[in-house]
């Protein structure tokens, strides 16, 4: 009796603490969210001290770049408004104003992330399926005209205020109004004037932390990647990266029915555009993602989006290195460039949040799988033959996996952390394990691409990343 007192002691503790990580992690991702203007207003505060210390001669023959600093101030403004929009609408799955000096002493895994026109993937502490921190394992149906995700992502009215200007297509002369205009309801970039007397409660608290350049980097990345699934300018970058992978299942799955769809997992969905397009070509699409980065600005864009193009966000401003122009790097991005609820989705199309290898290594997932369909992916694992186990597990006898992506390990440079696993495989040895659980070679080829790259850019970070299709034998050894 004492042994299982103690056990289910030790139980609870441990629920606790994983419970004060998740909501301890998830705190610091909206803080990074909420301090984005103020660390943006840093940078240009930075630019204007560089601006200062030029002699004079040279301050005449670039007088142009005060005003391109107010642009860049309105720019900010416009992407704030965004966020703070964004995170009204999210309701944390956890009690944000919870003590958590429970984990004061306990290892956070450190979030790793590929900026700089490389592929931005978040981690954060994992958790266990009981609560639905950041991020367990749950999962919600998606219906039409309403898109939902899990950990309560749910879709709520927009609330009235400044909206994108239609006339922010153009940088012309007209800017120094718009940005006088824009500066009476955004006084300034501080973070604590953005925050509304509308906001949540659990919003304000969270302006007052201090937050690492590092996680504000993160949102930055995120705007990126807004561009890369759902604006018309990442359209280019989709038909290199998705395009392949859609075409190849009409391929091999020529005859869909409504009445019994096949089932196809994308893990690592991102902001949820690669699922959605599967679901709109008559699959049971379902998108797995980890990071709460991710997941609370997709249902954003899944959930509360009206219209195409209702949003307008600016993703180029963070750089001044390799623009072609000023205007160039100020131009305006409209989003979404479509209406993702009605877009033709099948029904029960889901987002899943939560670790891939923990939730889809519960037995009820063993051969569920028609297709899993893995983008720019493999590469985020801890011990990639882990997640190539698991595929091939939840994968029904004769069920394919197409794969594309590169294989820049996520982990591979963790100095900080010596016990930091990171299993780095070649493509030859990659190609070696899937063979190992059962699988079997369809098509192979390599496939150029860029991932998150500003198209207008000087410099072009390409992958050659790997492309094929495989497919799982009927009882492998």
């Amino acid at each position: 009796m004492l042994n299982t007192e103690a056990e289910a002691e030790e139980v609870e503790r441990r629920r606790k603490l994983e419970e004060a990580l998740e909501v301890k992690a998830l705190r610091r991702i909206i803080s990074a969210f909420i301090n984005y203007p103020e660390a943006s207003e840093e940078d240009i505060k930075r630019y204007e001290r560089s601006f200062r210390k030029l002699p004079q001669a040279h301050k005449v023959i670039l007088s142009h770049l005060p005003l391109k600093f107010q642009k860049l101030r309105w720019c900010i403004a416009q992407n704030s408004y965004f966020i703070f929009e964004m995170l009204k609408a999210f309701e944390p799955p956890l009690d944000l104003s919870q003590d958590t000096d429970i984990c004061e002493d306990q290892h956070l895994d450190n979030i790793t992330t590929r900026c700089c026109g490389l592929n931005c993937k978040e981690s954060v502490k994992p958790s266990s399926e009981e609560h639905g921190g950041g991020i367990s394992g749950t999962c919600v149906a998606i219906k039409e005209e309403k898109i939902e995700h899990s950990n309560e992502l749910n879709d709520v009215s927009l609330s009235s205020g400044l909206k994108h200007q239609n006339n922010t297509n153009s940088v012309g002369d007209d800017w120094c109004k718009e940005f006088q205009d824009l500066g009476k309801q955004f006084p300034s970039a501080s973070c604590n004037e953005n925050i509304s007397s509308s906001s949540p409660g659990w919003l304000s608290p969270l302006s007052q932390s201090h937050v690492p350049l590092v996680d504000v980097d993160k949102v930055r990345c995120i705007i990126r990647n807004i561009v890369r699934d759902w604006a018309a300018e990442g359209q280019k970058e989709r038909d290199q990266c998705y395009k392949p992978i859609l075409e190849e299942l009409e391929r091999l799955f020529p005859n869909r029915c409504k009445e019994s769809p096949p089932t196809c997992l994308v893990p690592g969905a991102g902001l949820g555009r690669l699922a959605l397009e599967i679901s709109c070509l008559g699959f049971v699409s379902q998108g797995n993602e980890f990071s709460y980065y991710m997941m609370i600005c997709s249902s954003f864009i899944l959930n509360v989006t009206q219209t195409a193009k209702e949003w307008t966000i600016f993703p180029w401003i963070h750089s001044n290195c390799n623009s072609l122009s000023d205007n160039d790097q100020l131009r305006p991005v409209s989003i979404p460039d479509i209406h993702p609820a009605s877009a033709g989705i099948t029904e029960g199309f889901s987002m899943c949040g939560g670790d891939f290898v923990e939730v889809y290594s519960d037995p009820s997932q063993e051969g569920y799988w028609d297709a899993v369909v893995t983008c720019f992916f493999l590469d985020t694992a801890h011990n990639i033959v882990e997640y190539i186990e698991v595929i091939s597990k939840i994968l029904k006898d004769g069920g394919v996996w197409i794969n594309l992506g590169p294989l820049l390990y996520h982990f591979a440079d963790m100095y900080s952390l010596e016990d930091e696993m990171s299993i780095e495989l070649s493509l030859e040895d990659v190609k070696k394990v899937a063979l190992h659980y059962g699988f079997e070679f369809v098509k192979e080829s390599t496939i150029e691409t860029t991932y998150t790259t500003n198209p207008r850019s000087m410099m072009q970070n390409r992958y050659y990343t790997a492309f094929w299709t495989m497919r799982k034998k009927t009882n492998p050894a």
